[in-house]
């Protein structure tokens, strides 16, 4: 299906994004009816950055200590993206709409990855 909901890659289209600074949460809806709320740590674990990506599915680093992580800005980029500026000064990779969607469909599998890695290594969320 095309059309007003759906871009050029087939994914819905962003209809608000909405950052909750008190609550650490940027709120994206999509015009298919998803609305996802993303904890601002969540974000910063799974950053597309290559700092935290690295450059292949098997270099991803796991990122500790960001409990507290807060967003203290939203730059657009273009029509597809934003970059989030974090407190702890983390500000590259661009999280296109894309990526923000497939965050927001796997975010309770993605989270408890994160979780349980974080344990396999011996590392806490806490700074």
């Amino acid at each position: 299906m095309t059309g007003e909901i759906y871009d050029q890659a087939g994914r819905p289209k962003v209809t608000e994004v909405r950052l909750k600074s008190q609550e650490k949460i940027l709120s994206i809806a999509f015009a298919d009816g998803q609305t996802f709320q993303f904890p601002a740590e969540f974000l910063r674990v799974e950053s597309p950055s290559a700092e935290v990506q690295g450059h292949g599915a098997s270099q991803k680093q796991i990122v500790a200590g960001r409990r507290h992580v807060g967003i203290m800005g939203l730059e657009p980029v273009g029509n597809y993206a934003i970059r989030i500026k974090f407190d702890d000064l983390h500000d590259t990779g661009l999280f296109s709409w894309s990526y923000l969607y497939e965050l927001g469909l796997k975010q309770e599998t993605l989270w408890a990855t994160y979780l349980d890695n974080l344990a396999k290594a011996g590392l806490s969320r806490d700074p």
